[in-house]
């Protein structure tokens, strides 16, 4: 997940992040939380601890816990367009998400907590529409950890 993110750094919002936390939630449920919480931890490593980090140690909880409230027998059919679909709204929602603690931490009232949310929303825009379409690979990373989980050795 970190590799990936820092490869695509040159596409800001485009990313595979949304792709890996739903189909490692899908196979591998409650302990998806670990790779997610590596990530967030490494982003802080390497990235600095600082107040922009915070909103990570929920904000991908949030995308996490949307896989979870999903059957486990989805129809075959309707993975692809589900999966993608979730990942889309978190990217759409992401600024949304992040507003609360920007608020908290600068002491934005409602309305510049609103306005901080608009003034992200063509970037929100673009992390959506990737979201969907890299979610595309979705369906085949899941595949990929089934049959590396069938094939591990005891």
């Amino acid at each position: 997940m970190y590799a990936s993110k820092v490869i695509m750094e040159v596409a800001p919002n485009i990313h595979l992040l949304g792709a890996f936390i739903v189909a490692f939630t899908v196979v591998y449920r409650k302990k998806a939380l670990y790779p997610i919480y590596i990530f967030v931890f490494l982003i802080g490593l390497f990235n600095g601890f600082n107040a922009w980090w915070l909103p990570y140690l929920y904000i991908w909880t949030v995308l996490w816990a949307a896989v979870m409230l999903l059957p486990k027998k989805l129809p075959k059919m309707w993975q692809p367009i589900i999966y993608m679909s979730i990942s889309a709204a978190h990217g759409f929602l992401y600024g949304t998400l992040y507003a609360p603690a920007q608020a908290v931490m600068f002491g934005l009232n409602f309305e510049g907590t609103i306005a901080w949310i608009i003034a992200g929303l063509p970037w929100d825009m673009i992390h959506g529409v990737s979201n969907f379409f890299c979610g595309i690979l979705i369906v085949p990373i899941i595949s990929v950890l089934r049959v590396a989980e069938k094939n591990q050795i005891s």
